[in-house]
Formats: C-alpha cells, sequence, structure tokens
C-alpha cells in the first residue's frame, strides 16, 4: 500500500507540473525576447548611423587596436565576449564615453587625452561595459523616452527624437544605484584583470575639483556626487590586496595618448 500510494503522488505530481507548464506560453515568451533583441538591435544601429552622419570617426588602425588590447584583458578575465562590445572612437574634446544599446561603446577622444594613465581610462570605460552588460541603457532609454517612441525610431526615421536620445545617453546620468553599480562593478572587473582600480577613483576625484574643465566634462559633469563615487571606491578597496600589472609600456601609452592628440589638432 505504502509503494502504491508513493506512485500515485509521483503521478499526481507529474500531472499537475505537466498543467502547470501548459498554461505557459512559451512560443510567446520566446518572441518577446526576440523582439526586444531585435527593438534594441535596430535602435542601436540607427543611433550609430546618426553618429557616423555626424561626427568624425577615429578609424586609424594603430589607436584602434591599441584601444582593443587594453580592452581585452578587462573581457578576458570577467567572461565579456569582446567581439559582442562594438566599440568606437570619436574626435571629440568632451572628457566622455558613453554606451549604447546593442552593446555599443563610444569613446571621445578627450577623454583619451584627459586620463593620466590606463588605469584611469579602464575604470571609465569598465563603468560603461557594466551599464552594458547590466542591460542598463534599454531601461534607462524605457524610462526617460518611452518604449513606444523608441519603437517608433526603429521603424522610421526622426531626427529630433534621435538628438534626443543621443543627448540623453551621453550627457545624463542614470538612477544613482545603477551608476553605483557601474562603479563597483568597473572595480571588481579591474582588480580580476590585475588592474589598479585606485586611479579611477583619482580620476574622478580630479575632474570634480576642475571647474575650468566642466565644460569639456560631461562624463563627470552628469554623473552626480563625483567626489563621493571616489570616496566610495577607495573604501571598497581599503584592506584588499591590489596586484597590478600594466598592460601598454609607458612608453607605448604616451604614444598612444600622442597620436590621439594629433589627430585632434588636425
Amino acid at each position: 500500500m505504502k509503494v502504491l500510494s508513493k506512485g500515485l503522488i509521483v503521478v499526481a505530481l507529474f500531472f499537475g507540473v505537466w498543467m502547470l507548464l501548459s498554461q505557459i506560453d512559451f512560443v510567446k515568451h520566446f518572441k518577446v525576447k526576440e523582439a526586444k533583441t531585435g527593438t534594441e538591435k535596430s535602435l542601436g544601429d540607427v543611433i550609430w548611423n546618426e553618429i557616423e552622419n555626424t561626427e568624425a570617426i577615429i578609424l586609424d588602425d594603430s589607436i584602434v587596436t591599441t584601444l582593443d588590447s587594453l580592452l581585452l584583458p578587462i573581457c578576458k578575465e570577467n567572461g565579456i565576449d569582446r567581439d559582442s562590445l562594438k566599440v568606437h572612437i570619436i574626435d571629440k574634446d568632451e572628457v566622455n564615453a558613453f554606451a549604447m544599446p546593442d552593446n555599443h561603446l563610444v569613446v571621445y577622444t578627450g577623454l583619451i587625452k584627459e586620463c593620466k594613465n590606463e588605469q584611469a581610462l579602464l575604470g571609465v570605460l569598465g563603468h560603461e561595459i557594466a551599464h552594458i552588460e547590466g542591460n542598463h541603457v534599454m531601461k534607462k532609454l524605457s524610462k526617460e523616452i518611452g518604449l513606444s517612441v523608441l519603437l517608433s525610431i526603429t521603424t522610421g526615421s526622426n531626427g529630433t527624437v534621435l538628438r534626443e536620445i543621443l543627448k540623453t545617453l551621453s550627457s545624463s546620468a542614470y538612477d544613482r544605484s545603477l551608476e553605483t553599480e557601474a562603479d563597483m562593478q568597473s572595480v571588481k572587473y579591474l582588480l580580476n584583470a590585475n588592474i589598479d582600480p585606485r586611479p579611477f577613483a583619482d580620476f574622478l576625484y580630479e575632474l570634480s575639483l576642475d571647474n575650468e574643465m566642466h565644460k569639456y566634462t560631461y562624463w563627470v559633469s552628469t554623473h552626480p556626487e563625483s567626489e563621493a563615487r571616489a570616496k566610495t571606491i577607495l573604501n571598497y578597496l581599503k584592506g584588499k590586496k591590489i596586484e597590478s600589472k600594466p598592460i601598454l609600456t609607458k612608453e607605448a601609452w604616451e604614444e598612444f595618448k600622442d597620436k590621439v592628440e594629433k589627430i585632434e589638432n588636425e
């Protein structure tokens, strides 16, 4: 009787689970996921096309390759597919970098020029990669622009809305919780790759004090409380053993910056 009772329980559970699963429309759920992915890709393409038509894109092989060599250790040591990131360098004085839909990452030459070392640059880029990996970009656009407006952009060009989206992405902060999350995730990326995160904190602190630079420093001026963010990073690092191994030699880093500066002056 006990064996029979156990058998009946197993059968009842099987049919209970089967009935529950039968109520779920898996095709519908997969279609929703595919639709979201398709929308993000289309949106990324449309925004990037707008940038290509209005900005000066850096295609210099040595500059692009050097930046790629800096990003590779972060991606490799943190399980990030480097090929999934679409990194673009724009010739612009603004000290800025920002993430876009479909894993686009835009880096301004002004940011590279202002960073004293590779660690500071990678701290900023790690922050933006964290926004990409955390799906913060679409969350931000859906909240501030509206999903229906975003969908309309993917079906037909609208210059005014596109400019508003670009402004939202490049010159306005995420929610404070998402900014903190991206900061700390960047620090973890750096630590995993044996890159010292302290210059990232120094970069935040120094730029927060440079009032003259603020007209060109969109990345810091639009990310509130940069001094407090620097302190949060340094407090997190207290007592941690930091192993730092440079990716570029000092000479290679300076050569990289010189090439960027020459392009800016052309």
